[in-house]
């Protein structure tokens, strides 16, 4: 899928370097059609931030180009770029296409943790806002694209992980078993391999969908997550989880990131050279990793 989307990968590259971190928080700069970024932090990587008297804490650099994504030119979306995180919202479904970030254990041992923090209306999301009430009595979780979890490194990327632009409807039984399973293995293997990066987001098998509140998000079938690491030989591996109560190992939720993207249509890491992502993408081995 790459060479489909070289030239347009290109200019993402290109005018995500000219923007930098030098504007004012909140400001929009438009991409190509529907396609917006929110520049409201600095980069995701190399954020230092005091957070205890002379305590300093810091994530550690990564390649950010590997944070973007691409998808079909008929999907909406408005890409936002958080603290912690890079979004691919959908303004018409009311939930992320994507969400991707990179991991590593000082992201997950930080002192900022969700407590007291409530979920909160993105203001910068296009279309209909959704907020927490959209969800109540609805008989699903508020799900977590990026976790929580992973955010304890920034005060500011712990509360950004509750916008509701992070969200999506999960089942309590997954978001509570095996999908918290999973986002804690990733976890591990952050402490084992120095960083991965990780794509979690929707799927949407069918042409009618479910939705909940008054903003009508749709409710995913599924949900998939992709993990690459680029630490010693490269190495990347997908998930797929049905929006549904399951307790089964995560051997049983293996998939190729190809699998994945040709259910999805997106192109996962297309920043990677031409045959290290044909290769890397092929592989579903849990026992590699």
């Amino acid at each position: 899928m790459k060479k489909t989307f070289l030239l347009g990968l290109a200019f993402l590259t290109l005018l995500f370097g000219a923007l930098g971190c030098d504007f004012a928080k909140g400001e929009h700069k438009p991409l190509i059609g529907s396609i917006r970024q929110t520049v409201e932090a600095c980069a995701v990587n190399d954020t230092e931030t005091t957070v205890r008297k002379n305590i300093k804490y810091k994530a550690p650099a990564g390649d950010d180009r590997l944070l973007t994504q691409l998808v079909p030119k008929d999907i909406p979306q408005q890409l936002l770029r958080r603290v912690g995180y890079v979004v691919s919202y959908n303004p018409e479904t009311h939930i992320p296409n994507w969400v991707a970030w990179q991991l590593t254990e000082s992201h997950t041992t930080g002192p900022y943790k969700r407590k007291g923090i409530e979920f909160q209306e993105d203001n910068e999301a296009e279309g209909v806002k959704v907020n927490t009430f959209d969800y109540s009595r609805s008989g699903y979780d508020r799900g977590h694209m990026c976790p929580s979890g992973d955010n304890k490194w920034d005060k500011t990327a712990q509360q950004q992980s509750f916008l509701m632009t992070n969200i999506c409807p999960q089942n309590h039984n997954l978001n509570a078993g095996d999908w918290n399973e999973m986002e804690n293995q990733c976890r591990k293997w952050s402490k084992q391999y120095g960083r991965i990066y990780i794509v979690a987001g929707p799927i949407l098998y069918n042409q009618k969908h479910k939705t909940i509140g008054k903003a009508k998000v749709v409710v995913p079938e599924a949900f998939f997550k992709v993990v690459l690491c680029m630490e010693g030989t490269p190495k990347a591996i997908g998930f797929i989880y049905k929006n549904e109560a399951g307790n089964r190992p995560k051997g049983d939720y293996v998939n190729s990131i190809d699998a994945i993207e040709r259910i999805t249509g997106f192109d996962f890491f297309p920043a990677l050279e031409d045959a290290l992502e044909a290769k890397v993408e092929a592989e579903a081995n849990l026992d590699d990793w």
